[in-house]
């Protein structure tokens, strides 16, 4: 348990890694959210759909590149109800290289997967290591 809690913050660690090194390369761009993608999104684990889900829009943005052209882009990011209207404008972060690697700078598309695997991690290496050191103790006293 502690072995898999580990590997889960790690996992978010890097994560949380990438993030970083994306915000600090990253150009900003103003951009406009030109549609809402509805996609009816599996469940991840098993490939079934959980029956208290309901279909997840993506926010679809469209950004010009500081010297570019017009780009539409997808947001990672979905949710139910919508974080994002269509018509609502919003940064961009995009690599100047890659205009076409592109999020928008909130919360849940830079934050939130190192979030929930770090949360895991910590989670169940604590309850691990609890568990370990309980039993540790008890056999002392035996």
């Amino acid at each position: 348990m502690v072995a898999f809690g580990a590997l889960f913050l790690v996992i978010g660690l890097v994560l949380a890694g990438v993030s970083v090194s994306f915000l600090m390369n990253a150009e900003r761009a103003r951009g406009t959210v030109v549609a809402l993608e509805w996609r009816d999104d599996p469940d991840h684990v098993s490939g079934r759909k959980r029956v208290d889900d309901g279909p997840v829009a993506y926010p679809v943005v469209e950004f010009t590149p500081a010297h570019g052209t017009p780009r539409k882009f997808r947001n990672s990011t979905g949710s139910n109800p919508p974080s994002y209207e269509v018509g609502e404008r919003v940064e961009v972060l995009y690599h100047a290289d890659s205009p076409e690697d592109a999020r928008i700078n909130g919360f849940a598309s830079l934050w939130l997967l190192p979030l929930i695997f770090g949360g895991i991690g910590l989670l169940t290496a604590g309850i691990g290591t609890g568990v370990a050191l309980a039993t540790r103790a008890r056999r002392r006293v035996l």
